[in-house]
């Protein structure tokens, strides 16, 4: 090789180099924290400690390379709060695909400036959020970080009309941490209004969960009030798990329930045949604070998947009411047939946190919620949380026997002469499943 030949090639080579380290140069810093606030979206704080902008940069910079295997994943965004449950979600989800996107110490805004890069990238499944308590320890006001809130919800929505996103409320902490109970019920208040209406924002539920009679975090869960431990992330995956069985990512394998001899099945397992929305024009005119529709006549859901509003679904082997985009709206769907005769009726049901539905028997509502939460059994020893619990109602003449997993609700539940069995809707969601009953001729 000539002089002048190996000349050119050294020199070509001097420029391959020069230009790679350009191009890192310029990708390093679109990880990296602005400077300044200066042209940035929304409002309020964005950290830039020594350790948090070593932290956010080097996460995202290892993100950025794993974009195609994280493709399609459910997109968990947060904190540290987030981060510290694992790349996996501590496997809480089984087989389903998930994408930690937490950083410790990130604030409402510096999940906007990131949300291209870190979440929209993947195309998520879904994504579920967690966010606003390190803002509240910068004394960002909850108006503040719900717009910042508001403006990630509307950027999710035009990437993807149809993704589920799953807005977890704020869970408990403490003044001592700089993140006052008062505070924290104001930006969840300030997330359910920014939500209301939406049918693709689900609102969940999380802090009634884990607060105490003052509303701060409960040491056994909390330890150092800001950060859950096992068992916290325990009830924070117990708590997501209904809506992620509802959306069809968990729990898909064929439920081989068969009813006890003499029992018949109420819900055939694909669909709402045999149920209806019945007319209620005398609801008319009547003023409530919750949203009521009104039906001018029965509407019969024979060979439908779902109620004609889409509240009531048939998934797989339960019958899901779910949450309301409002909020809360009351519901009722009943059976098309009657019961005047005297019936065991047995069902299991789930129940979101806090959520608030009913059994309808003949007409008269006994109460079926997340008991623990929302009573009107609060003291039940043998209620499981966000797990399937058995209902048995044993009706003989006018009087009903209701019992929850073998505990007593109603020793004698008054009842008319006939009617259907009915399921109600209010707040949360609910599923029933197993639904079967045993007349008595």
């Amino acid at each position: 090789m000539t002089y002048h030949l190996r000349l050119l090639l050294s020199l070509a080579m001097v420029f391959c180099l020069l230009q790679c380290s350009s191009l890192e140069a310029q990708e390093a810093p679109s990880f990296a924290i602005p400077e300044t606030d200066e042209g940035l979206p929304g409002d309020g704080p964005i950290r830039r400690y020594d350790w948090f902008k070593n932290l956010w940069k080097n996460r995202r910079s290892t993100w950025s390379k794993q974009v195609e295997k994280d493709q399609n994943a459910v997109v968990f965004l947060g904190d540290s709060i987030t981060q510290g449950w694992g790349d996996n979600m501590g496997r809480s989800f089984g087989a389903l695909k998930v994408a930690n996107r937490g950083i410790s110490g990130d604030t409402t805004r510096g999940m906007l400036l990131r949300l291209e890069e870190d979440v929209l990238s993947l195309n998520p499944k879904a994504v579920v959020m967690l966010m606003g308590t390190n803002d509240l320890e910068e004394k960002a006001e909850p108006e503040t970080i719900a717009t910042n809130v508001k403006l990630i919800l509307a950027e999710l929505k035009k990437h993807d009309a149809e993704m589920p996103i799953i807005l977890c409320k704020v869970f408990p902490s403490s003044a001592k941490k700089s993140r006052p109970a008062d505070k924290i019920e104001k930006i969840n208040q300030l997330y359910e209004k920014v939500a209301h209406g939406d049918p693709q924002v689900i609102v969940l539920e999380t802090w009634l969960p884990f607060a105490n009679e003052s509303g701060d975090a409960k040491a056994e869960e909390f330890p150092d009030l800001l950060h859950p431990n096992q068992q916290g992330y325990a009830k924070w995956a117990a708590a997501l798990t209904p809506i992620f069985a509802t959306l069809g990512y968990v729990e898909t394998e064929a439920d081989t329930f068969e009813p006890e001899p003499g029992f018949e099945s109420l819900y055939n397992g694909k669909d709402l045949t045999g149920w209806m929305f019945k007319a209620n024009p005398e609801r008319k005119g009547k003023k409530v604070g919750i949203a009521w529709p009104i039906f001018e006549k029965d509407i019969t859901f024979d060979g439908k998947t779902e109620s004609v509003d889409g509240r009531y679904q048939a998934v797989g082997d339960r019958i899901v009411v779910t949450t309301p985009a409002e909020g809360r709206r009351i519901q009722q769907m009943w059976t098309t047939r009657e019961f005047p005769n005297d019936f065991v009726l047995k069902l299991e049901f789930r129940a979101t946190p806090n959520a608030d539905s009913g059994v309808f028997l003949r007409a008269p509502q006994l109460q079926c919620r997340d008991y623990t939460l929302a009573g009107p059994y609060k003291e039940l020893k043998n209620y499981k949380p966000q797990d399937w619990n058995e209902l048995v109602v044993t009706v003989t003449g006018n009087t009903a026997h209701c019992t929850c997993n073998g505990e007593v609700l109603e020793e004698a539940f008054q009842l008319p002469d006939t009617g259907p069995i009915g399921l109600e809707g209010d707040r949360g969601q609910m599923e029933y499943r197993r639904i079967r009953v045993k007349e008595m001729k």
